[in-house]
């Protein structure tokens, strides 16, 4: 056999080698790859199931990498504050699921109390302020009892305008003024979570 010859025939097989390659891969199913972690986010907390250590984080609470809630390690306050309209003791129904995650925790944590803090602008007479700032929080008291939380853990107190949260007599500075301020007490490591309900502007 000449030199030529050969040539042909390692051709020949090569080229039959590279067509039975590409019809082997041709008709090969293409890979599928093995969903291993759970992408899921179950308690809605950001972190996915996978990586999340706490599968129950409340909702709202700030929580670490691995999906679990973060506490304070020393008593602080607790603060849900409720800015009212100008000589109003009323709440806007639209916040009511702000005041729902208070009872929420309230209920998951039986040992815990609430000391709500009633105060009015410096806008008027001082008496009529006090009495305002107890209808403020006699109204947010009455709501939290009225969603199920007992009133032996619901305690409410008037300041007036004696503690005012901003000073000056700007209409900002009196609308942050017309608040009920809430601490919860009674929990020896205290979640780190924020309310705020504003109701209506100003009339």
């Amino acid at each position: 056999m000449n030199y030529s010859a050969c040539f042909i025939v390692l051709l020949t097989v090569c080229t039959f080698s590279t067509v039975a390659a590409e019809d082997e891969y041709r008709y090969m199913d293409p890979p599928v790859a093995n969903q291993i972690a759970d992408l899921m986010d179950d308690d809605s907390d950001g972190v996915i199931n996978a990586r999340d250590l706490c599968t129950e984080t409340p909702n709202g609470a700030e929580i670490n990498n691995d999906g679990c809630e973060k506490y304070k390690d020393d008593m602080e306050d607790w603060d849900l504050k409720v800015l009212f309209a100008h000589d109003s003791s009323k709440i806007n129904p639209v916040f009511m699921n702000e005041l729902g995650s208070m009872v929420d925790f309230l209920n998951k944590y039986p040992e815990t109390s609430i000391e709500l803090q009633g105060h009015a602008s410096i806008v008027g007479e001082p008496d009529y302020n006090q009495a305002l700032s107890e209808r403020r929080a006699q109204k947010v008291q009455a709501t939290l009892i009225s969603m199920g939380i007992s009133p032996e853990r619901v305690k409410m107190v008037g300041f007036g305008e004696m503690v005012t949260d901003r000073e000056g007599e700007s209409p900002v500075a009196h609308a942050v003024n017309r608040r009920v301020v809430a601490t919860v007490v009674g929990f020896d490591h205290d979640l780190i979570k924020e309310w705020t309900v504003f109701t209506s502007r100003p009339k």
